[in-house]
């Protein structure tokens, strides 16, 4: 299944990286880097409209090949301008067509904080996070069990990351809620299937409680979704294949959160 294939190749990707890269190298870039940016504080909706954490990936195993020579700088630009709140950068090469090196060029790029999105397992990965640029990174809790999801969390709450954790299901929100999770992404795709279904936050949201950031990700695609997703009480909504094929990704921001007219400052809400 598509997700166990996912978080193989993303470990396989991450042993290559450390065999040049040793942790206690990133250990020393980590302590020599700037605080992290406030993740939670950016996506958290406080009024208005939901936030948008605007994504860059290159390619997907659903879509196949969307922007696989996208220009980091400016797409990011763009969705600053546009009125993006937080960035999501994909890592994995497998599928997804990315690197490290697109969270740092993200990271450098605009003053926004970045999510690193990859199917992280291990602490190395947790640390290359920080060392790269990144204020928060993607735990997926089906890819983990209790103890791994408790080990990762306090890995992140050590470098200055915030977590976003990842659920889409009952049993995938035990575990983060057990962990500590303060943000939570509801994932409209089956990461088995593929299968993207909105339901899926609809089904999910009641069951966060009301201290958590709650995120709507995958298949928003339209104003329509947006509004359906604001109706819901979503704080932020993550959103990729939509903004990273469009010709315009500030004028596709604007769209999607009712927005044509006005240019964005960096927080939408």
């Amino acid at each position: 299944m598509f997700l166990d294939e996912a978080v193989l190749e993303s470990r396989r990707e991450a042993e290559l990286r450390e065999e040049s890269t040793p942790v206690a190298v990133l250990e020393k870039m980590v302590e020599e880097a700037p605080p992290s940016l406030d993740f939670k504080k950016a996506v958290a909706r406080a009024g208005g409209r939901p936030r948008i954490i605007a994504e860059i990936k290159r390619s997907s195993p659903s879509a196949g090949s969307i922007n696989p020579h996208v220009d980091v700088a400016g797409r990011v630009e763009a969705y600053r301008e546009g009125g993006a709140s937080a960035l999501s950068v994909l890592t994995c090469a497998f599928k997804f067509g990315g690197g490290i090196g697109d969270l740092l060029s993200a990271a450098r790029s605009a003053p926004l904080p970045v999510l690193r999105k990859d199917f992280i397992t291990t602490t190395y990965q947790l640390v290359e996070a920080r060392a790269f640029g990144a204020s928060a990174v993607l735990l997926i809790a089906a890819a983990l069990n209790g103890r791994q999801a408790d080990t990762l969390m306090r890995k992140a709450v050590e470098l200055g990351l915030e977590v976003l954790f990842e659920v889409h299901g009952t049993e995938d929100l035990e575990i983060a809620l057990g962990a500590g999770a303060q943000i939570i992404g509801i994932n409209n795709r089956d990461l088995q299937t593929l299968e993207v279904d909105l339901g899926t936050t609809e089904k999910l949201i009641g069951r966060l409680p009301d201290f958590v950031v709650k995120v709507s990700e995958s298949g928003i695609t339209n104003r329509a979704d947006v509004e359906r997703m604001e109706r819901l009480g979503v704080d932020a909504l993550l959103v990729g294949g939509v903004l990273m094929s469009a010709a315009d990704p500030a004028g596709a921001i604007r769209e999607l959160i009712g927005d044509e007219e006005e240019g964005g400052g960096g927080v939408v809400g």
